[in-house]
């Protein structure tokens, strides 16, 4: 039987680059598909940031000139392979040399190269798929430009698209002088069942409109982005599409997250023999200044530090939650008034509150291992891992329903 061959396309996959869950799924999501017996391959940006250990692992393909528009721009082409799995890593100094993955001026010429580039590459990879799996805004506009572009060439014409929506609430819009400037794309594709938003482009748009299969991460947030309160403006195009639109709900690598044989905790432990909880959880208390005491709650969140992820109702409640007898560790990085907020509160309860303004995937590790309780009162969530890790490590999610 013919496997079925998959390209997926993201701007972030653990453990090369990651700031969110979509890093988890882009790793553990191809690995599952390759154990069902699916031809996948992996393909992201060669950002600077990758660890050492990896780019000295990666074999060069050799290197292609992208069109982005009017522009001929280098990419190199890298590849390695990681747990059966094919990845790609796409090259270029300009847009991927530089410190940290997003929030650059020019993001849309980012990531206009990139969609650009993981089309043109397919052909010197000598990997036609049957499908490409896009992700997020960053590859919104793989299916517009394969429509555009690249569907009466031989090599093109038979590729299916997916697009999954991780987060609604990120949708890469940008000026509609980009449709020349960068896509090099016509006008004929600016309307308001296509590209076009609000008299501007939105990337995450171009995938919902022109991919043959739209999911997102869950059935629920499935529902709830087709209302007004959760639809971001995009509810209408979502109802539009509604009969290629699925909610299938992420999970986790369950073998790389096993407190039984995970290297990353402090100690090894299981649901039959506990103990080495315990231990994770006085190391963690050490690792971080908190006094080592055991008796008491020790209470996690690593998050994004946004309006989404609840911190105005942890603002309100904060002094009533240090007043009591616990520990409190907060893992992330995120708006201003949220990180002051936290450093406010961290001073005026010392010893109680540890605050890490910073993404560090071995401490996040270690706080779902050492940790009692994992607080998520998020907004909205479409799916959610951090409370499938913490279940994972026997640390109970408290969270907001949603």
């Amino acid at each position: 039987m013919k496997k079925t061959k998959i390209l997926f396309a993201a701007s972030e996959a653990d453990p090369f680059a990651k700031t969110g869950g979509l890093a988890d799924v882009a790793a553990s999501l191809p690995k599952a598909l390759h154990e069902s017996d699916c031809d996948v391959r992996v393909i992201i940006p060669k950002y600077r940031n990758i660890p050492q250990c990896y780019v000295e692992r990666m074999e060069s393909l050799g290197h292609i000139y992208v069109p982005v528009s009017w522009r001929r721009q280098y990419c190199g082409i890298f590849k390695l392979e990681q747990d059966g799995v094919l990845w790609y890593f796409l090259d270029n100094e300009y847009y991927f040399g530089r410190d940290g993955y997003y929030g650059y001026d020019d993001e849309g010429e980012r990531f206009t190269f990139f969609c650009r580039a993981l089309i043109e590459a397919l052909p010197v990879i000598e990997f036609r798929p049957d499908i490409i799996h896009s992700n997020d805004w960053q590859t919104g506009i793989v299916s517009l430009l394969l429509k555009a572009n690249y569907m009466k060439l031989d090599f093109y014409k038979d590729i299916k698209t997916v697009f999954t929506i991780h987060n609604l609430k990120y949708q890469g819009v940008f000026p509609k002088e980009i449709l020349g400037e960068l896509l090099g794309i016509g006008w004929e594709y600016f309307h308001p069942d296509g590209i076009e938003f609000y008299d501007k482009v939105s990337f995450l748009k171009a995938g919902i409109a022109y991919s043959d299969i739209i999911t997102t991460v869950s059935r629920t947030y499935a529902e709830e982005i087709r209302t007004d309160f959760f639809g971001e403006n995009l509810n209408n195009m979502l109802n539009k599409r509604s009969d290629s639109l699925y909610g299938i709900l992420n999970g986790i690598d369950m073998k790389a997250n096993d407190p039984q044989t995970d290297d990353r905790i402090f100690a090894h432990y299981s649901a039959d023999n506990p103990e080495g909880k315990l231990t994770n959880k006085q190391m963690l208390q050490k690792t971080l200044g908190l006094a080592e005491r055991i008796d008491i709650p020790l209470i996690s969140i690593i998050s994004r530090l946004v309006d989404q992820k609840g911190f105005d109702l942890i603002d309100c409640v904060m002094d009533d939650l240090l007043n009591m007898d616990i520990q409190f560790v907060v893992l992330g990085a995120g708006e201003n008034r949220y990180e002051q907020m936290l450093k406010y509160f961290q001073e005026k309860y010392p010893g109680k509150l540890s605050v890490n303004l910073k993404y560090d995937a071995l401490l996040a590790q270690r706080m779902y291992a050492g940790s009692d309780i994992f607080l998520m009162p998020s907004l909205f969530e479409p799916c959610g891992l951090s409370q499938m890790f913490s279940l994972r490590y026997g640390t109970i999610p408290v969270v907001r329903e949603t």
